[in-house]
């Protein structure tokens, strides 16, 4: 877990180069590179600073949500490296600025509808079986201990983890940066309890008056009940009520639960630029010609009306 501060440039690390079919990683090629993450008033703005030099040993740089329009100049920054694996959308967000009774509006009636049904359905489900649905809040480094302790086991099994390798983290430099978040009072951790038991959580650090979206996982027994959008929209209610916050960023990657939840976003995208040797030449040009068959194919399948039902199945296998 990495909690640098956005839109500057964040220690060097193990980087995967993931090929991705739907929510299923089918390969990963770890790579050392210097990771640079654009902030949302940088894509606001239009700041580009300049790339940082690469310390020895590191392969390249990867871009992450920069703005839409400065891709161009960011590849002309890094004279003599390749680009490739870029993948545009829309960086999804919301503006805090308003009351949650505010941000509630921008929901369509049916939409409100709905995330009160949802709800309603988990309190049913829970009181049918004797117990009830709790949210619960850790923000010290002995709650976070035991939001750990909770949701670790849960995350294991999400597709998240078994898919993406995207669980919590659970190393101890990783543990470490929490508890510091912790004890900053920058870190907000939720749990969705259905009858005592985790079924989904909330992992979110905060930078300055910004709120980061970094993990969300939940029990897949319990994906017909949608308890990760339930705790969303709780959990949103409680830092509403703070006062504190300016924007909840969704971060890079686009995606129905940021779409529907979010209420502004910009065009933004996020690349590699490696070091021009044969090797990450291949790595490259073998990954834009597997992102490319894969938006190909997903043409096909929305054309026949077959996504829906194939995206499920990768999902599962």
């Amino acid at each position: 877990m990495r909690a640098a501060k956005q839109g500057n440039p964040a220690p060097e690390e193990l980087f995967p180069v993931r090929y991705i079919i739907g929510s299923r990683q089918i390969l990963s090629v770890p790579k050392r590179l210097h990771k640079f993450t654009f902030s949302l008033s940088d894509l606001s703005d239009g700041h580009v600073g300049a790339l940082p030099p690469l310390d020895d040993g590191l392969e390249g740089y990867r871009i992450l949500s920069a703005p839409a329009h400065a891709a161009r100049s960011i590849r002309s920054m890094a004279t003599g490296f390749i680009a490739g694996g870029q993948q545009d959308y829309r960086r999804h967000y919301i503006d805090m600025s308003g009351g949650f009774e505010d941000y509630i509006r921008h929901f369509s009636a049916k939409t409100r509808s709905t995330l009160r049904r949802k709800q309603r359905k988990l309190e049913r489900e829970a009181a049918a079986r004797g117990g009830a649905l709790e949210i619960r809040e850790f923000r010290t480094p002995d709650e976070v201990a035991a939001f750990m302790e909770l949701a670790v086991p849960l995350s294991r099994r999400t597709y998240q983890a078994r898919t993406l390798d995207a669980g919590l983290p659970e190393d101890e430099v990783s543990r470490t940066e929490m508890m510091e978040l912790a004890a900053q009072d920058n870190l907000r951790c939720f749990l969705l309890l259905f009858c005592g038991e985790p079924v989904s959580y909330l992992f979110l650090p905060v930078v300055g008056d910004t709120v980061i979206y970094a993990f969300l996982g939940y029990d897949e027994d319990f994906r017909r009940l949608s308890p990760g959008t339930v705790l969303q929209i709780l959990a949103l209610e409680r830092l509403f009520a703070e006062n504190r916050y300016r924007y909840f960023d969704f971060t890079e990657g686009d995606g129905s639960h940021k779409a529907m939840f979010g209420n502004c976003s910009v065009d933004a995208c996020s690349f590699f630029l490696l070091k021009p040797n044969l090797g990450n030449r291949a790595l490259l040009t073998s990954l834009d010609l597997f992102d490319a068959s894969v938006a190909a194919a997903k043409r096909v399948l929305a054309k026949t009306g077959a996504h829906s039902k194939v995206r499920q199945t990768i999902r599962r296998a």
